[in-house]
C-alpha cells in the first residue's frame, strides 16, 4: 500500500482568505490529508440548535480543491458552553468527589445519556451534510478517547449506569457477591441500587470491585464510540477512524476498534520520554531530543493490532510541544525518522500535528511546521523531504513478524486494582519485554489475547491476568509471566492455581514483591526487580536464583519466568528463547533499532552519535533503508 504524509489543521482559526494559501502550500510541501473540525463544535452550533456549517463546508471546499483528502473529526470533545447549561450535570467527576470543570475540553462523563444524545444529535447532522462530500475521504470519532484521565468517572450517571451494568453481567446480587468475594468484611449487599462505586472508602475497595469498575468504565466508551460510528455508516462509505494516545490504558482499544476501520494514534516522543515512561536520568539525558527508542514502535504495533492491520499516525510531534514538565526541541532530522519508523510500521498514513502553530490559547507553545506568523518551522522541511522520499519508495512492504506480545487491557486494570507492589505495572512489563526483544533485532506483533497464535513461532505473555486459552494448544515457543494467570476474571485466586496450563507442571506457590532497593540475584549473572515468585512443581528448571529457587521452569518449548528480569536480564532470557524458537537475532548497539517488512530493512539511529554497525554508518537521527 502506499504511503502517505498529512496534517492537521483549524479552519476556524485564521482568516478566511488564509485558507487557499494554506492549502497550496500544504500540496506543495507533497500533504496529501488534512484533518479539520474536532475541536470546532462552538462554531459549528454557537446555540443551541443555531447551526453555521457553511464555513466548514467552504473549507472542505477550499481544501478539497488545492488536492486534499479531508478527514472530519465528530467535535464531542469539546462541547460548547451552553451545553454545561443545558446538561449541568454532564462533567465527569473525580474520586474525590469534585466535578471536572468547563474551560478545556473532554469535560463530560460518558455515562450522562443527555449528552451522549447531544453527541448522536450532532454527529448525525455533520453526516447528512458532509458524508456525501466527495473531498470528505474519512471520519474521526471524537479526539483522543482517554486523555486527560477522563475514561473513569464517578458522577451520579456512572452510578446509576454501573448498578444497571452490575444487573445485566450478574444476573443476581447473590452471583454478584459469590464473584466478588463480598462475605469478607460483610460487603454483601442485597439490591443492585446499594451498590456504590469504588471510592471514598475508609480503606482500600474490594479490588474486585474496582476492577468491575473498570470493565464497566471502558464498556461506556465503546457505546459511546459505537452511538457515533453506526450513525456515520449510515451516510458514508468512507473509513472511520479514532485517534487513541500513548501509555493510555483505562478502556479496551480492541473493543473500540473493532467497530471502526482504521486506528490511528497520537505520536510526541519527547513529550512521553518526560512524563509517561519509567527511565534513568541518563537514558532521559541521552535521548533528550529523541525520544524513547521503542516507545514509538511499541504503540505502532499495538495499533496496528487495534486497527485488525490499518492503522496511522494522526498526530506526529513536529517541534517542542506545550504540555510535557520541559519541552525541547526535537533533534534536527528526528521528524523524518518517526515519520518513516511508523512507516516501517505498516503506517498507512502520518500527519503532522499541526499546520500552523497557534498564537493563542493553551497550545499556542506547540509547534507547528509554520511559525505563528505563517513562516516555515524547522520541520516543515523534513516533512517535504519525506514527501519526496515517499515518491522514489512508494512501496517499503508490510509489517512481517514471526514473533508476537500479548498485551491485554483488563490485566492493566487487574494490576491497578490489586499491584501488590507499588511499581507493578502492566504497560511498564509489556514495554520492558518489547523493549528487550528489540535491543535483538526483532520485529514483533502486539496482539490481543484472543487473537490465533498459529502463524507465530514464538510468543512472549508476561503478566497477563488469565492465561489465554490460545496458548492452550500453541505448538511454537512461548514465554509466560511473571504473575500470568494468577487470578480468576473477577481478580480472585484460581484452583488449581496459576499459571494452570495444560503440559506445564508448575505452580506459583508464593509471591513476593520487591522494594526499589532489593534484587533477587540469579545463580549465573543478572537479577529479578520488582516482583518474584516461589515456584513448585516437576517441570524442568532451566534458571535459578543463586539461593536455589527456581528462577524459570519449562516444559518442551513452554517456559515460565518466575520474576522481573532487569533490562539486561531480559535480553540474555529472550535471547535463549529466541533461539528455541530458530528466530535469529542480532544484538544491537545502544540507540540503534532494526526493522523488518516484508521487502525492506530499516534502520533507525536513536542516538545522539554516530553508530557504525554491519558495515554500516548511520549518523543521529537519520535512517538506512535496504531492500531485502
Amino acid at each position: 500500500m502506499k504511503r502517505v504524509l498529512g496534517v492537521c489543521y483549524y479552519p476556524e482559526h485564521w482568516e478566511e482568505d488564509r485558507w487557499a494559501i494554506d492549502a497550496a502550500q500544504m500540496v506543495e510541501a507533497g500533504l496529501k490529508w488534512v484533518r479539520i473540525g474536532e475541536f470546532a463544535w462552538s462554531r459549528l452550533e454557537p446555540g443551541p440548535g443555531d447551526l453555521h456549517l457553511d464555513w466548514l463546508a467552504r473549507a472542505i471546499d477550499v481544501l478539497g480543491e488545492a488536492g486534499l483528502q479531508v478527514i472530519i473529526g465528530t467535535p464531542t470533545a469539546t462541547p460548547p458552553r451552553w451545553m454545561l447549561d443545558k446538561h449541568p450535570d454532564m462533567l465527569a467527576v473525580e474520586a474525590e468527589g469534585n466535578a471536572r470543570g468547563f474551560g478545556s475540553r473532554r469535560h463530560y462523563c460518558f455515562s450522562h445519556e443527555g449528552y451522549k444524545n447531544e453527541c448522536r444529535r450532532i454527529t448525525e447532522i455533520l453526516a447528512q451534510h458532509f458524508g456525501k462530500n466527495p473531498h470528505v475521504k474519512a471520519w474521526q470519532t471524537d479526539n483522543e478517547y482517554g486523555c486527560h484521565e477522563t475514561t473513569v468517572s464517578y458522577s451520579a450517571a456512572a452510578t446509576r449506569a454501573f448498578q444497571d451494568w452490575c444487573a445485566q453481567t450478574y444476573q443476581s446480587t447473590d452471583a454478584l457477591n459469590r464473584a466478588w468475594g463480598n462475605i469478607f468484611w460483610s460487603m454483601e449487599y442485597d439490591s443492585f441500587d446499594q451498590i456504590a462505586l469504588p471510592n471514598l472508602t475508609v480503606t482500600e475497595p474490594n479490588p474486585a470491585h474496582i476492577l468491575a469498575f473498570r470493565r464497566f468504565s471502558s464498556d461506556q466508551v465503546v457505546r459511546f464510540n459505537r452511538v457515533q460510528a453506526d450513525i456515520l455508516r449510515q451516510h458514508t462509505d468512507a473509513p472511520l477512524i479514532h485517534n487513541y494516545m500513548g501509555r493510555v490504558t483505562d478502556f479496551d482499544h480492541y473493543a473500540v476498534g473493532a467497530d471502526l476501520d482504521i486506528a490511528s494514534w497520537d505520536s510526541y516522543p519527547i513529550g512521553f520520554l518526560s512524563d509517561r515512561l519509567e527511565a534513568t536520568e541518563d537514558h532521559k539525558a541521552r535521548y533528550l531530543r529523541q525520544g524513547d527508542p521503542d516507545m514509538q514502535a511499541f504503540h505502532h504495533d499495538l495499533y496496528r493490532a487495534v486497527g485488525k492491520g490499518r492503522w496511522w499516525v494522526m498526530e506526529q510531534q513536529p517541534g517542542p510541544v506545550n504540555w510535557a514538565p520541559y519541552n525541547p526541541a526535537p533533534l534536527p532530522g528526528m521528524a523524518r525518522l518517526w515519520a518513516w519508523e511508523a512507516f516501517a510500521h505498516g503506517a498507512e498514513a502520518v500527519l503532522y500535528f499541526r499546520w500552523r502553530q497557534a498564537p493563542f490559547a493553551q497550545e499556542q507553545m506547540h509547534a507547528g511546521l509554520l511559525r505563528p506568523d505563517a513562516e516555515p518551522a524547522p520541520a516543515l522541511a523534513e516533512a517535504c523531504q519525506v514527501a519526496s522520499e515517499l515518491a522514489k519508495w512508494p512501496e517499503v512492504g508490510t509489517a512481517n513478524s514471526r514473533a508476537a506480545l500479548i498485551f491485554d487491557y483488563a490485566s492493566c486494570w487487574a494490576w491497578e486494582a490489586q499491584p501488590q507492589g507499588a511499581d507493578f505495572d502492566m504497560f511498564r512489563l509489556a514495554f520492558e519485554t518489547y523493549r528487550a526483544a528489540r535491543k535483538l533485532g526483532l520485529s514483533l506483533d502486539i496482539v490481543a489475547p484472543d487473537t490465533d497464535l498459529s502463524g507465530y513461532d514464538m510468543v512472549l505473555a508476561p503478566g497477563l491476568l488469565e492465561t489465554p486459552q490460545t496458548l492452550e494448544n500453541f505448538a511454537g515457543t512461548a514465554l509466560l509471566g511473571p504473575r500470568t494467570g494468577s487470578k480468576t476474571t473477577d481478580l480472585s485466586i484460581p484452583l488449581p492455581m496459576g499459571p494452570n496450563i495444560k503440559g506445564l507442571d508448575c505452580t506459583v506457590a508464593r509471591v513476593e514483591s520487591l522494594p526499589p532497593s532489593a534484587r533477587i540475584e540469579l545463580e549465573n549473572g543478572g537479577a529479578f526487580l520488582h516482583w518474584f515468585e516461589e515456584l513448585d512443581g516437576n517441570a524442568e528448571t532451566t534458571l535459578t536464583t543463586k539461593s536455589g529457587a527456581a528462577a524459570m521452569m519449562r516444559a518442551d518449548k513452554l517456559h515460565y519466568m518466575a520474576g522481573w528480569p532487569d533490562a539486561e536480564t531480559y535480553v540474555d532470557i529472550l535471547e535463549m528463547i529466541t533461539e528455541k524458537a530458530e528466530i535469529e537475532t542480532t544484538r544491537l548497539p545502544d540507540g540503534l533499532r532494526r526493522r523488518d517488512t516484508d521487502t525492506h530493512r530499516f534502520w533507525f539511529n536513536y542516538a545522539p552519535n554516530p553508530i557504525t554497525f554491519e558495515n554500516l554508518t548511520i549518523q543521529p537521527a537519520d535512517i538506512k533503508i535496504e531492500k531485502l
